[in-house]
């Protein structure tokens, strides 16, 4: 996986935790999932891209 190996995916969560906080990881993860979601959508040639407004 692009040559990282444990230790440095650990240490770019440790680095991510300090700097988002821990209480934004979740909604960190579900953006990322979502933007990789539809990516893939759009790779496949599937005209369907999820796209809803942030709510309050």
């Amino acid at each position: 996986m692009f040559g990282f190996g444990v230790p440095e995916l650990l240490i770019v969560l440790a680095i991510v935790v300090v700097v988002f906080g821990a209480s934004r990881l979740p909604e960190i993860g579900g953006a990322l999932g979502k933007t990789i979601r539809n990516f893939k959508k759009a790779s496949e040639g599937r005209d369907e891209i999820e796209i809803k407004a942030k709510e309050a």
